[in-house]
């Protein structure tokens, strides 16, 4: 097994979770098996339990592991499916050392940082790096192996130490380290400077880990005097000093790192060289030339809670851009925080709310993604009626699906009171109830989590043909409410179709809404499963390409003549659509 280590100086941010995916989708394209760990040095056992404005969105994965959104980053760059086992955080390996404590693994000794918990951190990576992940048998060739945080840190001492035990453990030629720096360039004297990396690299080696690689971050590519000094105050040869320079987006860092041949000084620094194939990324490649070239915008507003900080909805993003990308879009993300679109703002802050109106009724589509808490419900549920009363193109996630069926409730059946108990518990209409198995005490991995299976009721429903006329279809969840089936009938008989439950037919995942464009809500979040590579018309993301096309095309069913034109002719056939609305 052959181990590539990602580490972060200077500071916070730099990219280390976009550079570990792009060295593993490298080494995938030179014909090489990857898999990832990522390694958390925060005391939380899980990321589960943390404020999204605190540490970014949780990412779900397959087996309910509640995780750091880089692990999104990997699955999405190397189309692999991970495990709660892949993210290490320091609260995992303490529980586990003072778990065998307790069981008298380490009876009459006294239990250390330094053998037990460096010891534990190594025999965990061990483990995880030889179970494959892209589906085959047999270990991968390669771990890439990303230290959170920033080197320093005291929080990450434990892993440095582990990981410089580890490297001479595993011996030269199976460890490989890169060190992201920061070179920033100050704008009184124009000048790239060398200092913080040289300060960092210092520390480093001053820990037992010497770096083989150094990428540097920085506004522009790396002048030869600047790439000489590092390499002589570094100790690292120039031809393996690369720059991770400003690109427009991310899917450029890999081609960057490609053109610099940093691929190449790692297979040489793991002996790989007669083992891997040149690097094949002519599919990334021509993804990328059409991301940067697309014109035609479509517009998607976003109405959550946690609009001041993007990294809250990453994944969904992700999944937009995907979908753009497949329809030849420019995907515009309008934020619309869904607090302002409430009455409340209107009194307290009214050109706040006229704005964000203004943002909601331009827009060809409105997402409203998942999440916890009552702040911005009404706003949501504002959102939602918007949309479904105008014919907007409109996506629910999680909440965003419950808070569909409430406004539905409210405004179809006539239900004035009828909302969520997680917001309302004495209500007399209670749309969505508490999960049986949820725990009210306990908060970290408590929720319905991971994989589960939603079966189809309707084979001809829009939903069905998206997935490419499927029985049934397995996503990601996480939440602690469902709707309540006791109400299903009446609002059924409503024109509210629910076209997807669970296997026991009482827990509903997919509403489908009758007479409208595209009205749609997921229990399940499907944005975790959303891949550049294999984005088409039944792509196994839900905010499918299908969806943005249809925004695009939203002007035709601005007034009701086109919209009964367009209306009639669809019937659940791919084929029988406008052109320009299929990918």
């Amino acid at each position: 097994m052959k181990y590539v280590l990602v580490t972060g100086g200077v500071v916070s941010g730099l990219g280390k979770g976009v550079t570990a995916s792009s060295i593993g989708l490298l080494l995938q394209a030179c014909g090489l098996r990857v898999t990832s760990i990522k390694i958390d040095p925060y005391l939380n056992t899980d990321a589960g339990t943390m404020s999204p404005f605190e540490h970014g969105e949780v990412f779900v994965l397959d087996d309910g592991g509640e995780v750091d959104l880089d692990l999104g980053n990997y699955e999405r760059f190397l189309d692999s499916t991970l495990t709660r086992d892949n993210n290490l955080t320091t609260g995992k390996i303490y529980q586990s050392v003072i778990d065998k404590e307790r069981k008298g693994d380490y009876l009459g000794r006294t239990v250390q940082v330094v053998p037990h918990i460096t010891d534990a951190i190594q025999e965990w990576i061990e483990r995880v790096a030889n179970v494959p992940v892209d589906g085959k048998e047999g270990p991968p060739d390669v771990c890439v192996i990303e230290l959170g945080g920033t080197i320093g840190d005291i929080e990450s001492m434990p892993f440095i130490e582990a990981l410089g035990q580890f490297s001479y453990k595993v011996g030269p030629g199976n460890f490989c380290l890169v060190h992201v720096s920061l070179v920033p360039v100050l704008s009184v004297v124009g000048e790239q400077k060398t200092k913080p990396t040289q300060h960092s690299v210092r520390e480093l080696r001053s820990l037992g880990l010497t770096p083989n690689i150094l990428a540097c971050r920085s506004t522009k590519a790396l002048e030869d005097n600047v790439k000489t000094k590092l390499s002589q105050f570094c100790h690292v040869p120039e031809e393996n000093i690369v720059t991770l320079y400003d690109v427009p987006n991310i899917w450029h860092v890999p081609l960057l790192l490609r053109d610099q041949k940093a691929h190449g000084a790692i297979l040489k620094e793991l002996n790989l060289l007669g083992k891997a194939v040149e690097a094949d990324v002519t599919e990334w490649t021509e993804r990328t030339k059409i991301y940067d070239s697309l014109q035609d915008p479509v517009r998607i507003a976003m109405v959550g809670k946690y609009t001041g900080l993007t990294d809250s909805y990453l994944s969904v993003l992700k999944a937009l851009l995907h979908a753009s990308v497949a329809c030849h879009k420019k995907l515009v993300v309008e934020w619309v925080a869904a607090s302002d679109l409430e009455e409340i703002t209107a009194h307290e802050a009214p050109d706040v709310h006229k704005a964000a109106w203004d943002l909601l009724k331009g827009a060809d589509g409105i997402l409203v993604p998942g999440g916890f808490g009552d702040r911005g419900v009404q706003g949501k549920i504002l959102a939602t009626k918007y949309a479904r009363e105008k014919q907007i193109p409109f996506l629910g996630i999680c909440l965003g699906m419950q808070l569909a069926v409430v406004e539905f409730a409210r405004s179809i059946l006539g239900y004035k009171d009828a909302n969520s108990t997680e917001f309302e518990p004495e209500t007399s209409s209670p749309c969505v109830i508490f999960m049986p198995e949820g725990s009210t005490t306990h908060m970290g991995g408590t929720m319905r989590l991971g994989s589960r299976r939603t079966h189809f009721q309707v084979p001809d429903c829009m939903s069905a043909k998206l997935y490419g006329n499927a029985k049934f279809v397995d996503e990601r969840h996480r939440h602690r409410y469902e709707v309540n089936p006791d109400m299903i009938s009446e609002i059924e008989n409503a024109g509210l179709s629910f076209v997807g439950k669970d296997g026991t037919g009482r827990r509903m995942e997919i509403v489908e809404l009758q007479n409208h464009p595209y009205f749609v809500g997921v229990q399940f979040h499907p944005e975790f499963k959303s891949r550049p590579e294999t984005f088409s018309i039944v792509s196994r993301s839900y905010s499918s390409s299908f969806w943005v096309s249809r925004c695009s095309s939203a002007s035709k069913w601005q007034d009701e003549q086109s919209f009964d034109k367009w209306s009639g002719k669809w019937n659940g056939n791919r084929e029988s659509l406008p052109e320009r609305q299929c990918v």
